[in-house]
C-alpha cells in the first residue's frame, strides 16, 4: 500500500529504532557503600495483606542492602500485625506501639538504616517502607559503617502504601504476610523466544520460495506480466525495492542510532514514547500486508485481479484493500489494548511480520558489507550497555530500554512471552535488532547457496542458522549468570554467525568469493520486481 520511497524512510527509522532494544534486567546500585552488615542482594518481596480477616491485593516490595533476609515461601512466613509508626517517617524514637508488629514509614526525612534502627529499637518485627512513587527504588546504606538491623526491611509503591494505610485509618486491623520467592533459573518463555527469533530468521530468508507462485505458461505471464507498471499495485503493492546497504551506509548507520539512541536518553517522555509506538503501528501494519497478501495470493492468484482507484494510493487491488483495513484495525486494537495481559500476541504479530519485510527490502551485497556493519554493531551495542555508564553514569542502553521516563511505556520495538513459571510473572524479551542485524546476514547466505547451487550441508545458510541458535543460547546463559542484569545480545550473536561464516569460507577456499560477491554501490534502490 505505502509508496517506494515511503517504504525505504520507513525502513531506516525502524532500522534506527530496534538497535534501542535490550533485555529484561535487573536494577542494581554497585556504587553505593557496602559492609559486611550491608552487602544484601536486592529481593523482590510479595506482600500479602488481611483487613479484619478480609484479604486484599497482593502487593510487591523490595528488600534492603541491610537487614534479616526473607523466607522463600508464604508457609514459612509469620502473618503479623501492621502498625502506622509514630512519627510516620521514623526518623526519632517512636512513640506507637510496635512490639510484634510490622512498622509502617514514610520515605523522606533521614536515611534508610536510621528509619530501620529507630522501627528496630520500638520492638517491630519488620518495616514497610512506603516509596512517594509508583517505584521501588534501591535502599542502600548511606555509610562504610555496620548495619545494625535485624529485622527485615522492605520498600513497597506508593498505592501499597496507600492501600495499608486507608485500611487503618478506617480502623481495620491490618495483617502482612512477607516473604520472597525466587525467580526460576530458566523459565520456558525463553525456549519460545529462541524458536521465534530462530524461525523468523528461516521464514525471511525463505520468504521469496515460500510466496513465489509456480509458473502456469501463458495464464501466468497473462496475470503477472513483468513489463506492467502497475502491475504490483494491482496485485496488492508488493513489488518491493531492495535497499543495497554498502560500506559507508554501515558505518553511518552505528554514528545515526547512537545519535538518536542519546537522543532518547535525554529526551524520552511518554509523548515521546508515543511516537514510537505510532511509528511501531505503521511499519506493522505495513509489514503485516505485505505477509498477508503475498502469501495468500501465492496460493490463490486471481484475489488480485479485481482493482479499485483509491485517492494517493491509486489503483490497488480489492482484496489488498481489505487486507489493509484488517491490519490497521489489528494495529489499533493492539494500540489500544497494549497493557493487558494479552497484548503481547498482537505486538509479536506486528514485529514478526515488520522483520520478515524488513529483512526484505534490506540486503548485504557481500561479506565485505556484513562485516563493516556487524562489527559496528558489534561494538555499538557493548559500547551503550557496559562502558556508556563511565560516562553517563548508567547504562544508556538499559535506561532506554526501561523507559525510566517513559511515564509506564515500554519500547515495542521487541519480541516479548510471559514467564508462565515465574511467581512474579514478566516477560522474557528479544529486541528486534538482536534478530534484524544477524539476520542479514543468514539472508545473504541463503541467497549465495542459491546462486551457487549449493546443498544444506556444503553452503552456508544451515551453519548460519545453527550459529544464530547458539549465540542466542550464550545470549541466554549470560543474562542469567549475571543475574538478570542487561546483556548486549550482539556480544554473542556477532562471532556465532559473522565468525561462523568467514571460518567456514577459510577452510572451504571461498572466502574470497564471499567477501566481493555482487556489488557494492552506493546506498541506493534497485527495483526488484517479485513474482507473485
Amino acid at each position: 500500500m505505502a509508496s517506494s520511497s515511503s517504504s525505504r524512510v520507513l525502513l531506516l527509522l525502524m532500522l534506527f529504532l530496534t538497535a534501542s532494544a535490550s533485555d529484561d534486567v535487573m536494577r542494581d546500585d554497585e556504587r553505593a557503600p557496602k559492609s559486611e552488615s550491608c552487602n544484601n542482594p536486592f529481593q523482590l518481596v510479595k506482600v500479602e495483606n488481611w483487613a479484619d480477616g478480609e484479604k486484599g491485593l497482593t502487593h510487591s516490595g523490595m528488600t534492603a542492602r541491610f537487614g534479616s533476609s526473607l523466607p522463600e515461601k508464604a508457609e514459612n512466613s509469620v502473618r503479623t500485625s501492621a502498625v502506622l509508626s509514630n512519627p510516620s517517617d521514623c526518623c526519632s524514637p517512636l512513640t506507637s506501639k510496635l512490639f510484634d508488629s510490622v512498622a509502617l514509614c514514610i520515605r523522606g526525612g533521614c536515611d534508610f538504616q536510621v528509619k530501620a534502627t529507630f522501627a528496630q529499637s520500638g520492638g517491630a518485627t519488620g518495616v514497610l517502607i512506603i516509596n512517594n512513587e509508583e517505584d521501588l527504588a534501591e535502599m542502600v546504606c548511606s555509610n562504610s559503617t555496620e548495619a545494625n538491623v535485624t529485622i527485615p526491611v522492605v520498600m513497597i509503591t506508593k498505592s501499597a502504601g496507600e492501600a495499608l494505610n486507608a485500611s487503618l485509618v478506617y480502623g481495620k486491623r491490618v495483617e502482612v504476610l512477607l516473604y520472597a520467592p525466587p525467580r526460576p533459573l530458566v523459565d520456558f518463555s525463553v525456549a519460545f523466544l529462541w524458536l521465534v527469533a530462530v524461525g523468523t530468521l528461516v521464514c525471511a530468508s525463505l520468504w521469496s520460495d515460500l510466496t513465489t507462485p509456480k509458473k502456469s505458461g501463458e495464464r501466468y505471464n497473462e496475470l503477472f506480466p513483468k513489463e506492467s507498471r502497475n502491475a504490483g499495485a494491482a496485485r496488492g503493492g508488493y513489488d518491493k525495492e531492495v535497499l543495497k546497504i554498502n560500506s559507508k551506509a554501515a558505518a553511518v548507520f552505528v554514528i545515526a542510532a547512537s545519535t538518536f539512541l542519546v537522543l532518547l536518553f535525554f529526551f524520552m517522555s511518554a509523548w515521546f514514547m508515543w511516537v514510537l509506538i505510532v511509528l511501531f503501528c505503521i511499519s506493522g501494519v505495513q509489514g503485516m500486508h505485505t505477509c498477508i497478501t503475498s502469501l495468500t495470493l501465492r496460493k490463490w492468484q486471481n484475489c488480485g485481479q479485481k482493482t479499485v482507484n483509491v485517492p494517493l494510493f491509486g489503483e490497488i487491488s480489492v482484496f489488498s484493500l481489505l487486507v489493509f483495513l484488517f491490519c490497521v484495525a489489528f494495529a489499533v486494537f493492539w494500540a489500544a489494548t497494549r497493557h493487558e495481559s494479552y497484548s503481547w500476541i498482537g505486538q509479536d504479530i506486528l514485529g514478526i511480520c515488520l522483520m520478515i519485510t524488513v529483512l526484505q527490502l534490506a540486503q548485504l551485497p557481500n561479506i565485505k558489507v556484513a562485516t563493516v556493519l556487524l562489527s559496528s554493531a558489534f561494538a555499538y551495542d557493548i559500547f551503550w550497555v557496559f562502558i556508556s555508564p563511565l560516562i553517563f553514569h548508567e547504562s544508556v542502553m538499559i535506561a532506554v530500554a526501561r523507559g525510566d521516563k517513559a511515564g509506564g511505556e515500554a519500547i515495542p520495538m521487541l519480541l516479548k512471552f510471559p514467564r508462565l513459571f515465574d511467581p512474579w510473572g514478566g516477560y522474557d524479551m528479544i529486541g528486534f535488532g538482536d534478530i534484524i542485524f544477524p539476520g542479514l546476514l543468514v539472508c545473504f547466505s541463503q541467497r549465495f547457496d542459491k546462486d551457487n547451487k549449493k546443498g544444506a550441508l556444503n553452503g552456508y545458510f544451515l551453519w548460519m542458522i545453527v550459529g544464530y541458535g547458539i549465540g542466542l543460547v550464550f545470549t541466554y546463559l549470560g543474562l542469567y549468570l549475571m543475574d538478570g542484569n542487561g546483556q548486549p545480545a550482539l556480544l554473542y550473536l556477532v562471532p556465532c554467525t559473522l565468525g561462523v561464516i568467514i571460518v567456514l569460507g577459510l577452510i572451504r577456499g571461498e572466502l574470497k568469493s564471499l567477501w566481493d560477491y555482487g556489488t557494492d554501490s552506493s546506498l541506493s534502490t534497485e527495483p526488484s520486481y517479485s513474482e507473485v
